[in-house]
């Protein structure tokens, strides 16, 4: 049988691949699988699935994997960190394209493809008879042709992770590099300004890092100009956008054009 996703959904190294255009994304941060199947239905080629700056567990990830399972696009599910046992879990959910958030040497990029792989070349655990990976050992040949349906990537969103992003893209196994904006402007010491000319400047120089060694590049970038900028620089997938901040920014506009004619009117005075 073969692995059932990979004809739907494959991984974004695959989508990048075969794309001549860079991908755009939505980050999906509230934990809602509803919420995830309004995403996945957008036309967006890929959605981040956040397990770390979002209430989301393995029980709402898996949701939100199932929710977004019936259309063309690919998720990536976003660890809180890099530890074994989480990567492990998300992996064995059925994530075939896992990021990993603040990387920032090769060595911390190389212990997170060994904790992807199974030995020899990694250390992941190995349950593909238990997990939704695998179909319940009901994929031919999974634990040896496991590694090609994964996809790692890892976050650079830090002084010392911009100064080594070359080495970090050039790790044997890693499949794209995310650069991060916003600590990384934290890191510079300019919290809350990424579009600062500086922040932005680190940033193209991670992405120019990253594209000598031929590794996919991508970045966060919710300012349409800016994200427009980074794709001409060479990035290649780039988040545009969040469930949250598209809730949060229509409902404001609702009540912009609401709520102040209302008020307005409300308070004419009455002849």
């Amino acid at each position: 049988m073969p692995l059932p996703v990979t004809r739907l959904h494959p991984t974004l190294r695959e989508r990048l691949a075969g794309s001549d255009r860079a991908l755009f994304g939505g980050w999906i941060c509230s934990g809602s699988p509803v919420v995830a199947e309004v995403m996945a239905g957008s036309g967006l080629d890929w959605v981040l699935i956040d397990m770390e700056h979002a209430p989301n567990g393995l029980e709402s990830t898996l949701a939100q994997l199932y929710a977004v399972s019936a259309y063309p696009v690919t998720p990536v599910v976003r660890v809180p960190t890099a530890d074994d046992v989480v990567l492990k879990q998300v992996l064995d959910l059925g994530a075939q394209t896992v990021l990993v958030p603040m990387v920032s040497t090769p060595e911390q990029a190389r212990a997170v493809v060994e904790a992807t792989q199974y030995p020899p070349r990694g250390r992941r655990g190995v349950g593909s008879a238990l997990a939704r990976s695998a179909r319940w050992n009901r994929v031919e040949g999974y634990l040896a042709d496991a590694a090609q349906h994964v996809c790692v990537l890892v976050q650079v969103e830090t002084v010392e992770g911009v100064e080594n992003a070359e080495a970090i893209a050039a790790t044997e196994g890693i499949d794209g590099v995310f650069v991060g904006p916003s600590d990384l402007a934290a890191s510079m010491g300019l919290l809350g300004r990424q579009s600062h000319p500086d922040v932005v400047a680190a940033v193209r120089r991670a992405l120019d890092a990253v594209r000598t060694t031929g590794t996919p590049v991508g970045v966060n970038a919710f300012d349409p100009a800016v994200a427009r900028g980074y794709v001409d620089a060479g990035a290649r997938f780039v988040l545009v956008g969040a469930d949250v901040a598209l809730v949060a920014r229509g409902s404001e506009a609702l009540a912009a054009e609401f709520t102040t004619t209302a008020r307005d009117e409300a308070e004419r005075p009455s002849y």
